[in-house]
């Protein structure tokens, strides 16, 4: 590989490193377009290069954000195996579906979350924490995290943050990291079994792979500095660009 080409993918790396530390995700809604757009891949293997990447950064956040925002640790079992499971069920029919429509259907959805977290009046930022749901409930939204998975590869976190943040009335930054235990798990089955089926360009991944490494942890020490209303602001913000561009990225490549 050319050094300048190696250069670029680390930087790109470490920049969606420290993203994905930020936001508790792992960058895959957002490399995967590059890898497309910018380096020819095929839908499948740009998605399977892209894990590469996000599975080190999903571990390492995840650790991260339990050391400062600590999980159940059945709780966490419990949304990664409904999560696992979900996401290998889910791809067993998703490679049978049209791409584009599923694609559609899931950038409607985040558009419709992050306008509800943007459109929420700023004195109510509480006002789901006054009859929360039952925290019995929470692993849940592994499935639908999972099934996120299953269907793209990436945006598990996307869809559990904003369920976990406003459903069930949990602090930005836990709900991120309730996220994590979901997405971290997910992303090493789905990583596994896109490798198996030769769908992985390790050339690629792995340096994206080693630039994430050295930010991951400077985005979740900014998470935990910033301000609860700010992150949930940024967080939503994040959401919507990510479903715009899911949305006009069919039109802009004709």
């Amino acid at each position: 590989m050319p050094l300048t080409e190696l250069m670029l993918l680390l930087c790109l790396g470490a920049a969606l490193g420290f993203f994905g530390g930020l936001f508790g995700i792992g960058g895959g809604i957002i490399v995967i377009p590059l890898l497309v757009l910018g380096f020819g891949m095929e839908q499948a293997v740009a998605q399977g290069t892209a894990l590469v990447m996000m599975v080190p950064n999903l571990l390492i956040a995840w650790f991260r954000y339990n050391q400062r925002q600590p999980v159940a640790w059945r709780t966490a079992l419990q949304i990664g195996l409904l999560a696992c499971t979900t996401t290998w069920l889910v791809a067993q029919v998703a490679t049978r579906l049209a791409p584009e429509l599923m694609r559609s259907v899931f950038s409607l959805f985040l558009l419709a979350l992050s306008l509800r977290m943007l459109l929420q009046a700023p004195g109510h930022g509480n006002a789901t924490a006054r009859a929360p749901r039952s925290p019995r409930l929470l692993p849940l939204v592994g499935i639908a995290g999972g099934a996120s998975m299953g269907l793209l590869g990436v945006g598990g976190g996307l869809v559990a943050t904003p369920l976990f943040s406003g459903w069930f009335g949990q602090k930005q930054t836990m709900a991120q990291s309730l996220s994590l235990a979901l997405v971290a798990p997910s992303s090493v089955v789905a990583l596994l079994t896109y490798s198996r089926a030769a769908r992985v360009d390790w050339a690629v991944g792995l340096p994206l792979a080693a630039g994430g490494l050295l930010t991951v942890s400077a985005g979740v020490a900014l998470a935990y500095r910033l301000p609860e209303r700010r992150m949930r602001t940024a967080f939503a913000c994040m959401l919507f660009c990510t479903a715009a561009w899911l949305l006009l990225r069919p039109l802009l490549q004709r």
